[in-house]
């Protein structure tokens, strides 16, 4: 969550760097007009043709002129590419662009590997609908913002278990009623382990995911929905708050399975193959060595995907471009879904990065 702090550094330090080097193109021109006005006066002074040596003059001048004004059209243009790079930063859900063109660009290359590839978006393009594409900011939370931008675009209902339930409350009534003290050790992406406030840190997130969620629900323009995304997803404390909030009811339904399993209860398939991982036999050490590296070190994992969908009462379709032409290139996330469930569509390259397709109307 420090992002934003070391965005304003990287930009201030290159803002400092541009100064210096205008500065130091400045003085180098002065000292050479300078040396210029002595060489002139004296040659003006001692030569017999001084209307020749003028023009020469007049020239070297212009030259010394048109050389500052070319450094200084460098410097400027410099400024705007960071201007927009940082405009982007900003805006972590990009405006969409015409697919095959995004394609295009993205894999200009003619190996094997860039042919494959358009082969993949010019199928999705072709035989899927999807006529455009939203670039997603590639952090690890990335699988994470394409999901949930889409459901709040979309202005989708609550899950219903969700609405069953004060989520508010979920984290006390994990410490106290079932004792789960080791919650405690829950990282925030980047920002470890903060004890005992992270049940109060928990509930601020779970508050904010639970009104912006209803929020969106209740409006019905189209366009207001995504001027309040575009707001919203530029607000880098709010949207992270959003994505804690999912990862916390991610690991209160595998807390919840858990449970189930334990007293031979119905779960979930894909249930016996998260806990079947050394790395998450339980749910402490899921949270230890999956969901507390989401944010920071890394992304979700294919079996965490299943959760996601899961947790939200969403059917994810994923095109898998690079798995073009395999029974892999569509993925569906869980693959036990609700009927009523809604679905929401992403496009991944490698399985970590995912960006949102447009559906053409």
């Amino acid at each position: 969550m420090g992002e934003s702090n070391n965005l304003v550094s990287g930009i201030s330090t290159q803002n400092d760097s541009i100064a210096a080097a205008v500065m130091k193109e400045r003085s180098e021109a002065e000292s050479l007009k300078t040396a210029v006005g002595v060489v002139v006066n004296f040659l003006w002074m001692r030569l017999d043709k001084p209307i020749v040596i003028g023009v020469g003059i007049l020239v070297l001048t212009w030259l010394v002129m048109r050389r500052s004004c070319l450094y200084l059209r460098h410097v400027l243009k410099c400024c705007q590419r960071r201007c927009f790079r940082t405009t982007f930063q900003k805006n972590s859900i990009d405006q969409k662009v015409d697919l095959m063109e995004y394609a295009v660009r993205e894999w200009k290359g003619t190996t094997e590997a860039a042919k494959l590839m358009k082969k993949g978006y010019r199928e999705v393009y072709k035989n899927h609908n999807i006529k455009h594409i939203r670039r997603v900011r590639g952090d690890n939370y990335c699988a994470l913002r394409a999901t949930l931008f889409q459901v709040l675009i979309r202005g989708l209902p609550l899950p219903t278990w969700i609405k069953e339930q004060d989520i508010v409350k979920i984290p006390e009534k994990l410490l106290y009623s079932q004792g789960c003290n080791w919650i405690q050790q829950y990282s925030f992406g980047p920002e470890k382990y903060t004890g005992i406030n992270a049940f109060g840190k928990l509930r601020k997130c779970l508050e904010m995911l639970k009104s912006q969620w209803n929020e969106m629900n209740s409006i019905r323009d189209q366009e207001k929905r995504e001027e309040m995304c575009k707001v919203l997803f530029s607000d880098e404390d709010k949207e992270y708050k959003l994505y804690e909030a999912v990862k916390f009811l991610m690991l209160y339904l595998v807390i919840e399975f858990y449970e189930e399993m334990k007293n031979g209860g119905n779960f979930p398939g894909f249930v016996t193959f998260l806990f079947a991982r050394d790395t998450s036999s339980d749910p402490l050490s899921f949270m230890m060595n999956h969901l507390n590296h989401i944010g920071d070190t890394g992304g979700l994992e294919q079996i965490e995907m299943f959760l996601l969908g899961y947790s939200l009462e969403l059917k994810i379709r994923v095109f898998r471009i690079s798995k073009y032409k395999t029974e892999e290139f569509q993925s569906i996330y869980p693959e036990e879904y609700g009927r009523e469930w809604q679905e929401v569509i992403l496009l991944t390259e490698d399985d970590r990065h995912y960006n949102i397709p447009v559906i053409a109307k």
